[in-house]
């Protein structure tokens, strides 16, 4: 092959590249964006206060999940991170001392259909179990929104403009 043929080539092929880098790169800054509207505008809906610190349940908590929790306390939850730390230093805490899972609870109150206290139970328990798995699927959303951002970046980076490709 000539050099001359190889110098077009590769040049080809490097504004080939620069410009997918630049179309992908432009995709995953939109699907951050995206993510990380639909992240903040649904919590931000739910409006959930972390408990500040000198709320009896947060005092609850040990050392570990106070000083996550401590972070936030007292602000509004509106990002995918306070999502976690909420579902996992918080609400997790709480179920732990409930007495077991919502199907251990659950099982329980069908082998025992009078007894109200086990069955308000087992549904305080579900309804926490699902609140920690929606937060945290929330938590999921916005981490991909984090990774797309960072995709996005390296894309940028990756992709020269063209000006820069050619001999």
């Amino acid at each position: 092959m000539r050099r001359k043929t190889f110098d077009v080539l590769a040049s080809v092929a490097g504004l080939v590249l620069a410009a997918v880098l630049a179309v992908g790169g432009g995709l995953m800054l939109w699907g951050h964006n995206f993510v990380d509207n639909q992240v903040s505008s649904q919590l931000t809906a739910q409006k959930i206060v972390f408990p500040v610190k000198s709320n009896p349940e947060f005092k609850a908590l040990p050392a570990a999940d106070a000083a996550a929790m401590g972070q936030y306390a007292g602000q509004l939850m509106t990002t995918g991170a306070q999502a976690k730390v909420y579902a996992d230093n918080f609400i997790a805490f709480h179920l732990s001392k409930m007495g077991g899972t919502y199907s251990q609870l659950s099982a329980q109150s069908l082998a025992q259909p009078n007894n109200t206290k086990l069955a308000a139970m087992a549904t305080t328990v579900f309804k926490g179990t699902t609140l920690r798995g929606m937060l945290l699927n929330a938590y999921a959303f916005w981490q991909m929104g984090v990774i797309a951002l960072w995709g996005a970046i390296v894309s940028c980076i990756g992709g020269p403009p063209a000006r820069m490709i050619g001999p």
